[in-house]
């Protein structure tokens, strides 16, 4: 069980930033803190992690600019705004101190998926203090990482023949079809926002910057093998060596045989939340 509720904070720039506040019954014993995908939203999140609730792991959960309950029409679905992608990895930085004030005792990890682990790379090398563990999901050296030239719907392209546009997030075509059929989800970042991006993105691959990340953060990398933003895991493990040589010790990965881009989404789901609440169980002890 857990009780749900809603919040909006304001961006250092004034802007309404939509979040969802979901806590277990009982007592929490730690946050996870969710910074979500690019053309998806953070509700998302919520059936799959119901787990984490069910062991007391209470998760907040921001809509980033142009997307979810942040943007304020469809209009403005995949546009950041004036300030770009630096404002939206802000954004995450404020919600941290906030969940810090809100759960003073407790432990705060951050988990972020594909768009949102690009923003969570930055934020690390900036705000490694505001955390006590760092997860990146679907996720790719931010330097190897290849703009969605055609949308979100071409990535995919690489894979042959495939039922939509969108299998390749997931191998079940239950999720898939809720994907497409979903209102808030499917966009791509327009020119500006994507652009704003790739700039906001040289703090994450400068080797002095991640040598500024706590040498005791713990980390735990997960994805699919066969998640095409990784390209057969060839863009992801330069990232989780660099980590490896700023001196970083606990680094653990977890790379799910034929998996694509959602694994929270997956068919092995069970397995890949389990093995999540596993490590993030860990460092709450």
């Amino acid at each position: 069980m857990s009780r749900d509720d809603s919040f909006t904070f304001e961006g250092a720039d004034g802007a309404k930033i939509f979040t969802y506040r979901w806590r277990p019954d009982g007592p929490v014993r730690g946050v996870l803190q969710i910074s979500h995908g690019m053309g998806e939203h953070a509700l998302r999140y919520r059936a799959p992690l119901q787990p984490l609730l069910d062991a007391g792991i209470a998760i907040y959960a921001n809509d980033h600019r142009g997307h979810g309950r942040t943007a304020p029409d469809k209009d403005h679905h995949g546009d950041f705004g004036p300030g770009g992608f630096d404002a939206l990895v802000d954004d995450m930085a404020i919600l941290s101190r906030l969940i810090r004030k809100e759960n003073p005792q407790q432990k705060i990890v951050l988990m972020g998926h594909s768009m949102g682990s690009f923003a969570a790379q930055i934020y690390v090398v900036e705000h490694s203090g505001l955390i006590d563990g760092f997860i990146l999901s679907g996720s790719a050296a931010f330097d190897k990482l290849q703009a969605p030239r055609g949308g979100l719907s071409a990535i995919g392209e690489g894979m042959g023949k495939t039922r939509t546009p969108f299998d390749w997030l997931s191998r079940d075509e239950k999720e898939v079809d809720a994907y497409i059929a979903d209102p808030l989800c499917g966009f791509t970042a327009n020119e500006a926002s994507r652009a704003s991006m790739f700039t906001a993105g040289a703090p994450a691959v400068d080797p002095a910057r991640i040598a500024g990340i706590r040498k005791d953060l713990p980390v735990y990398i997960f994805a699919g093998d066969k998640d095409p933003i990784n390209a057969d895991l060839t863009r992801l493990t330069p990232l989780v060596d660099r980590y490896k040589q700023a001196g970083i010790a606990d680094i653990t990965v977890n790379y799910y045989k034929d998996g694509r881009h959602e694994m929270l989404n997956e068919t092995n789901r069970d397995e890949v939340v389990a093995n999540l609440k596993n490590w993030i169980e860990r460092v709450l002890a």
